[in-house]
């Protein structure tokens, strides 16, 4: 047994070093703390998270403000049971919109077996295919491109996610398929520029956008990442709105470019 733990003097004095390590540093962590606060490095609002939230919280003030004087919490304690009333009371409505429609449903099946639209006035070659095209149209089209770009890229190289459409033969090809796929989405492989690409899930409709938006984003892509082809006009794309709720595309039901 080491004689000296049993000795009363040593362990007080080891109790007494500890505690002055303890002390030591406790006042070396106020230090830092003071010396931090003295140049301003925890100052709220330093860090970009606090600022944004700083900003957030401004604009909930304002929008809290604006709907108090606009509406007060009585008018919408009162308004709740009339809109539950009207709630309750409501009835389903037939769908009217073919995008969303239900897959497989009876109504789903019908406009799949309708007969394929005519394409060949669409397909026409334009009068002046050297047409300038409407700088307003590739606004358009380069705004609605923003959404296409997470799976095409913004440049139109291509992703993981989707097939390239800089020097794509499909971009420049004929209109009517751009347009049906806009309208119904595309499955399956599809060889571009010689190489052939295939995608998990394929390409889901886009048949959200306005036919002018759908033509101002074909106009775009056809007309940038090194792309040149006539523009794609609103009356091309209006007649294959009926092509909205039929299945997914393949390349086969493609004319090929």
């Amino acid at each position: 047994m080491d004689p000296t733990r049993d000795n009363p003097l040593i362990r007080i004095k080891a109790f007494f070093d500890g505690l002055g390590i303890f002390t030591f540093f406790a006042l070396l962590l106020l230090l830092i703390l003071g010396i931090g606060a003295l140049f301003g490095m925890f100052e709220k609002g330093e860090t970009p998270e606090s600022a944004a939230g700083d900003i957030r919280y401004e604009t909930k003030k304002e929008i809290d403000a604006a709907q108090v004087a606009f509406l007060s919490q009585e008018q919408i304690s009162d308004a709740i049971p009339i809109a539950a009333e009207m709630l309750a009371a409501s009835k389903p409505v037939a769908v009217e919109k073919p995008e969303q429609l239900v897959p497989g449903s009876e109504t789903a099946m019908k406009i799949a077996d309708a007969p394929a639209a005519d394409t060949s006035a669409i397909d026409a070659a334009p009068e002046d295919p050297e047409a300038p095209i409407d700088p307003a149209v590739m606004e358009i089209g380069k705004a609605q491109f923003l959404v296409c770009g997470a799976c095409h890229g913004q440049n139109g190289e291509g992703t993981a996610a989707g097939p390239p459409l800089a020097g794509s033969e499909w971009v420049t090809g004929p209109v009517s398929n751009l347009v049906k796929i806009q309208m119904r989405g595309l499955t399956g492989p599809i060889t571009v520029s010689g190489k052939e690409y295939t995608f998990p899930a394929g390409m889901t409709p886009m048949a959200y956008q306005t036919d002018e938006q759908v033509a101002g984003v074909l106009t775009y892509i056809r007309n940038s990442f090194g792309n040149k082809a006539p523009a794609v006009t609103v009356d091309q794309v209006t007649p294959l709105r009926g092509e909205v709720g039929k299945p997914q595309l393949t390349v086969d039901d493609l004319i090929k470019p």
